[in-house]
């Protein structure tokens, strides 16, 4: 079962919530329950702020994603890395508008096997934040953050070995349409 929560839990506008909705809708989501996460997408926004600021789409753009959430106070599972990880982001860069970003994120082999929960590590993940941001002025105008982890809970044990855990920290990837997304 997945669930929305209020508006600004699953996104910051029409458009996050729209790839949000994108996201716990399509017909190859294989999470069972997929909620939405208030504190998720108020980091997202910060992190599209960033990007776009700096004019850059980039994971390990002020730090890992993985520190990234837990410096600003989410919990995650012990067992997830830190410097330079990413088990819990997608970003794009370039996209008017969620539909499109969401084929593009389909089209990348990691990105869909996180977003859909594809692999057994993804497939525990549970919360959800995404965050759209448009700003003319900066070189790639449309800015998206997703982010995708598990939530914390006080008996989780370690059931993946380091082998089994993906880091997408170094995914770069040139989209059809000279955009980039990552």
């Amino acid at each position: 079962m997945n669930s929305w929560g209020s508006d600004i839990d699953c996104g910051n506008n029409e458009q996050a919530r729209a790839l949000a909705s994108l996201i716990l809708t399509d017909d190859n989501q294989q999470r069972k329950e997929l909620r939405c996460n208030r504190l998720l997408s108020q980091i997202a926004v910060e992190k599209a702020q960033l990007m776009a600021q700096s004019e850059l789409v980039m994971h390990n753009l002020g730090g890992s994603p993985n520190n990234r959430l837990r410096e600003a106070g989410y919990k995650l599972p012990s067992y997830y890395g830190a410097s330079f990880s990413n088990q819990v982001e997608a970003i794009a860069g370039g996209y008017t508008d969620a539909e499109s970003v969401w084929r593009a994120f389909k089209r990348s082999n990691d990105h869909r096997q996180h977003l859909l929960g594809e692999l057994p590590f993804y497939l525990e993940q549970d919360e959800l934040g995404v965050a759209f941001l448009k700003d003319r002025e900066t070189a790639y105008v449309e800015y998206w953050v997703v982010y995708l982890t598990k939530g914390y809970s006080p008996d989780q044990t370690v059931v993946f070995t380091a082998e089994q855990i993906p880091n997408k920290s170094e995914l770069i990837l040139q989209p059809y349409d000279n955009h980039q997304e990552q």
